[in-house]
């Protein structure tokens, strides 16, 4: 190590913050100037330091130089290490003492040893291509795909083996094909933000699979990297751009891996402990943990909340994402006095020119009070819609029969949850439908199993969801009985009918399209392994192909993308634009939504020619008799889809027409004259 007075520092700016790369020119006028020398800035901010020490590593990770950083404004520290000291790929840590603990600046665009001794390394931002167009899909036309970049690629027989689980895995012209297929305008992915694994969970020889533990934001997770995490992440957005498919990053910005009292002090903890997290009014040595996880980050002070919008411009305007889903979304609206619309980070991102045009999505829900806010996110912002999926859930397993009151709800969800979000301007695509979703079981497992099977995360099966809303359709778990096969196939279909023809933004699960399970696993985020990831070579191909139908037919009829919600009245004497109809052929009445109906169907007028849609749905164990809508003149009705998987022909308009149980059939004709 260098002694003090050897340091090779020089004073730098206090602004940009982080580790910014100035490469050396030569300037030249009327009068001869001396080159400017090339090098790497350091500005860190940490407001209760008295001194800051930067430390920088050799290739093998051994230190080989510790100063302390020669200028300071205000808050920031800053420091100039010249070339060729000062490179791109440099690894460094700061700490508020010479020999106090190594720590992550946290605007580090990259680390290292993220679950050992993690170092920041100096990055060259990749230059934004002109070439490199934005799909910029409108909120009506998204068909979000949830995915977790490892497990969507680590099987997949087309990748090459050194890209399998790698960001550059989703590259791949087979895997592309596949989301085109499927009618996906944007991944969904799951986190990317380097993260590390819970010390509880190294104790158990487990890891932290789904990366919900962030350790440095604006670093992508190297672990998906060949080599470069930020090249390869940027190489994979400019891939998936071009097959016309939109990125959308999981973020979380709740809490932070530091944990709670006791936790490792990585980062944030040690240099601005107090305006980082969120400390109980009248204990300020204590977090107020609304997260769960020990810590909440808290966005109502400024500098926090500017390296949170810092962090988004990186990924957005740099790195090209199109949008974010944020997780325990209210904690950024958290004040001291609860959740608020007008909080100053809403504030800001709508002020803002370029990140006020990208896609924010809510989890409408934290632990603290009050934290459940479905449907009161700010203008423009969409949200995971857990109502949708559990009301769906409980309509297809039967329960209608002894809840009557869930037949009206049921309607309600499909057509685009007015009630919850038809205020202030709001649109139908501020509903994100999903019947599942990384946390909870598969689609497949939801028809496969009651009880939670989550011994391998040995938490003695304590962990994840005990109220599932699930069916395992007669026995549970693995069965070779043709008869419960049979019912879990058609209720799979069931489902993904439901989501494609709901008004909304459908989100699917990565691997549902297939029947992919988790062995009835509902809180696999420890396990990364074949129980998590994608078997494409064991995908269900004819449910790949119903889904991929599903997702046609919502492309070409506009009535079931429409940005506005359904009336439910007809223009110019012609029939209504959609009307709930009674198993006798008739609209419902008020009186039929409280009368203990259980079957009934949709339609959907080609109120501007095409063809009509005729959706019967029967979730019940009995045969129903239905009716039919028309008249002699109109055309007959034709079978489009049909949940147990047959192939279309001609449907007999003559009573009475036979709706099997658990059984939803999708119906066209052309619009009558």
């Amino acid at each position: 190590m260098l002694p003090v007075d050897a340091s090779p520092l020089q004073v730098g700016t206090a602004l940009p913050l982080g580790a910014t790369w100035r490469a050396g020119t030569v300037t030249s006028t009327f009068a001869q100037r001396a080159p400017v020398v090339g090098g790497v800035n350091f500005a860190v901010r940490a407001p209760a330091a008295t001194a800051l020490w930067l430390t920088v590593y050799d290739a093998r990770a051994m230190v080989v130089g510790c100063w302390p950083f020669p200028g300071r404004d205000g808050e920031v520290f800053h420091a100039f290490l010249p070339a060729p000291q000062g490179r791109p790929g440099l690894e460094y840590t700061v700490a508020t003492a010479s020999e106090g603990p190594a720590l992550v600046e946290p605007y580090a665009r990259r680390v290292v040893d993220a679950e050992g001794a993690p170092r920041a390394k100096v990055v060259v931002p990749p230059p934004t291509l002109a070439t490199d167009r934005r799909p910029a899909t409108p909120w009506s036309e998204t068909v979000i795909h949830e995915l977790h970049v490892k497990g969507y690629t680590q099987l997949h027989p087309a990748v090459p083996i050194a890209w399998r689980g790698k960001y550059l895995g989703l590259t791949v012209p087979a895997v592309l094909e596949h989301l085109q297929r499927l009618g996906v305008t944007a991944v969904e992915l799951l986190p990317v933000q380097c993260f590390r694994t819970e010390e509880f969970l190294r104790a158990k020889g487990l890891v932290n699979y789904w990366g919900y533990n962030p350790l440095a934001w604006f670093a992508p997770a190297e672990q998906y990297a060949v080599e470069d995490p930020v090249v390869e992440f940027r190489d994979m957005v400019r891939a998936l751009h071009a097959a016309g498919i939109e990125v959308i990053l999981d973020v979380v910005f709740n809490h932070t891996c530091e944990g709670g009292a006791g936790g490792p002090v990585l980062s944030w903890r040690g240099l601005d402990d107090a305006a980082t997290y969120r400390h109980l009014p009248h204990e300020p040595g204590r977090y107020d943990d609304l997260s769960g996880c020990g810590n909440t980050v808290d966005l109502s002070n400024a500098a926090t909340r500017q390296l949170v919008l810092d962090c988004l411009h990186w990924w957005s305007d740099v790195m090209g994402v199109d949008g974010f889903r944020f997780d325990l979304a209210p904690i950024l609206g958290r004040g001291n006095h609860g959740f608020s619309v007008d909080h100053p980070f809403f504030v800001a991102l709508r002020a803002d020119p370029s990140l006020a045009f990208v896609k924010w999505i809510a989890e409408p829900w934290d632990l603290g009070p009050g934290g459940y806010q479905l449907g009161h996110f700010p203008l423009g912002w969409a949200e995971w819609n857990d109502r949708y999926r559990d009301i769906l859930r409980g309509f297809w397993r039967g329960d209608v029969q002894h809840d009557p009151a869930l037949l009206g709800q049921f309607a309600e969800r499909i057509a685009g949850s007015a009630d919850l979000f038809r205020h202030a301007g709001r649109q139908p695509w501020a509903s994100v439908n999903f019947i599942a979703a990384h946390d909870g079981y598969t689609l497949r497992d939801l028809v496969s199993y009651e009880t939670r099977h989550n011994l391998a995360n040995l938490e003695g099966n304590h962990d994840g969801h005990a109220h599932n809303l699930s069916w395992h359709c007669g026995v549970e778990g693995l069965t070779e009985e043709v008869t419960v096969l049979a019912r879990r196939s058609r209720q799979q279909r069931n489902f993904l009918m439901s989501l494609f023809l709901s008004l909304g933004t459908p989100m699917l699960l990565g691997g549902d399209e297939g029947g992919r399970t988790q062995q009835g696993n509902n809180n696999a985020y420890c396990q990364d392994n074949a129980l998590s990831w994608v078997n494409w070579e064991q995908q269900d191909p004819a449910l790949v192909a119903f889904t991929a139908t599903l997702a046609r037919l919502r492309r070409e009829r506009p009535w079931l993308r429409r940005d506005r919600y359904f009336k439910g009245a007809g223009r110019g004497g012609r029939d209504k634009d959609i009307a709930w109809l009674h198993p006798a052929g008739r609209e419902m009445h008020s009186a039929d939504w409280s009368s203990g109906l259980c079957v009934l169907g949709l339609l959907w007028s080609a109120m501007d020619g095409g063809r009509d849609l005729l959706w019967l749905i029967n979730p019940t164990a009995q045969a129903t008799d239905f009716q039919l809508p028309g008249r002699a003149r109109d055309a007959p009705w034709e079978l489009l889809l049909d949940s147990a998987g047959e192939s279309a022909w001609p449907i007999s308009t003559e009573p009475p027409f036979s709706l099997q149980a658990q059984h939803s059939l999708l119906l066209e004709r052309s619009a009558h004259s």
